[in-house]
């Protein structure tokens, strides 16, 4: 099955009140899509990436009262999980989708794509497109765009991946809800294939 795209009680899901009703429908109505998703961007990733990705569905496994408020689908070089790595996702929250480039807290990457980043950082800005997000937060909805970027900015995000134990940083696409681009299943794709080949460098930044 091709993917189809987004539709508008996709993201309704986000506001079910209550973790039992909210999974539920997250399961029924949402997780085929990202599984679709998954099935159908883990070739071109593996190409674009030049070693074998893998696709991770999120589970919200851990949760036990707080119903979750975003969903993903995440790819990484390892079959065993993605969060000790740097990644690529795609998902969404009640009010958009995104389309990123990850490390979160729990990847020893930090450190690396942090000197990768200080070392190119003229080259990241000027190949970024303003429209992208920085994000030092996964669990926050929102970020600065790109083209809102100060120096200042970057060098708090490099700082922090160098000091600070727990600090993530994301960057990439964000996708409103209503734009009809989330619900065209071939445009989509088509972004999130050129989004994810954008994001490439910085990917490759946290490996060498």
């Amino acid at each position: 099955m091709t993917f189809s795209g987004f539709k508008s009680n996709d993201f309704d899901v986000f506001q079910i009140p209550g973790l039992e009703p909210r999974m539920e429908m997250l399961i029924e109505r949402v997780r085929p899509k990202l599984e679709e998703l998954g099935a159908e961007l883990t070739p071109y990733l593996s190409e674009l990436c030049g070693e074998e990705m893998f696709v991770h569905v999120a589970k919200h496994a851990r949760r036990t009262v707080n119903p979750p408020k975003d969903t993903w689908v995440a790819w990484a070089s390892s079959k065993r999980g993605y969060k000790a790595l740097p990644h690529f996702e795609v998902g969404m929250f009640d009010t958009h989708v995104f389309v990123i480039f990850a490390i979160i807290y729990e990847s020893p990457n930090k450190t690396t794509f942090a000197e990768g980043l200080e070392r190119q950082l003229d080259e990241v800005r000027s190949n970024l497109p303003g429209e992208y997000y920085w994000s030092m937060d996964h669990m926050a909805p929102h970020g600065t765009l790109q083209k809102d970027m100060q120096g200042e900015d970057y060098d708090k995000i490099i700082t922090k991946l160098k000091t600070v134990k727990k600090a993530e940083v994301m960057c990439g696409l964000r996708i409103d809800r209503d734009d009809p681009l989330t619900a065209d299943g071939d445009k989509f794709l088509e972004t999130v294939r050129s989004t994810f080949k954008t994001l490439l460098p910085l990917y490759k930044m946290s490996l060498s």
